[in-house]
């Protein structure tokens, strides 16, 4: 019981100004930048959702950081893409957390194991407080990914589907 109410008290402790710390509005702008750059290179769509803390309705059930992230994932419409080939970028500040969800599309054609390994070079990079550079690799090699698997074809245009700056919560 003593833990539940810690992890309470942690995620109620860190609000709003403690996401902007984190992901300052210059970053924010050059990571929305780096989205839209990445898209022009393949037809799926990248989002990131940055948030302090989970809402008390999540804390009092303890839902975890995977089950916030698959809720945003929905609410922010990032499985709605034409091909399936959306990516969730998730960063729960009060627990360090960090979660990548990817749409069936994609996710059925990378392993686990890589989607694990990148969260790991995210969280050493976050564990330094280098947030601008664990995302931006984040970025970078899921862009990888999406080009590999849903390149642009020669002359196509991408249709921006989805918004290309982060949300912070």
């Amino acid at each position: 019981m003593l833990d539940r109410l810690r992890r309470i008290f942690r995620h109620r402790w860190l609000d709003e100004s403690d996401t902007r710390r984190a992901i300052p509005p210059d970053l924010a702008q050059r990571l929305g930048q780096r989205v839209a750059a990445s898209e022009r290179r393949h037809s799926g769509e990248i989002r990131i959702y940055v948030e302090a803390g989970l809402p008390l309705s999540y804390l009092w059930r303890d839902a975890t950081a995977r089950e916030r992230a698959i809720a945003m994932f929905g609410k922010l419409r990032v499985w709605d893409t034409e091909q399936n080939n959306g990516v969730l970028i998730y960063l729960l500040l009060a627990e360090h957390a960090i979660e990548l969800v990817a749409d069936r599309g994609l996710a059925q054609r990378v392993p686990n194991e890589e989607w694990r390994a990148i969260v790991a070079r995210m969280g050493s990079a976050f564990r330094e407080g280098r947030f601008e550079d664990g995302l931006t690799h984040a970025l970078a090699e899921v862009s990888v990914l999406l080009v590999q698997h849903f390149p642009l074809a020669a002359g196509v245009a991408d249709t921006n589907e989805l918004p290309d700056e982060p949300l912070l919560g």
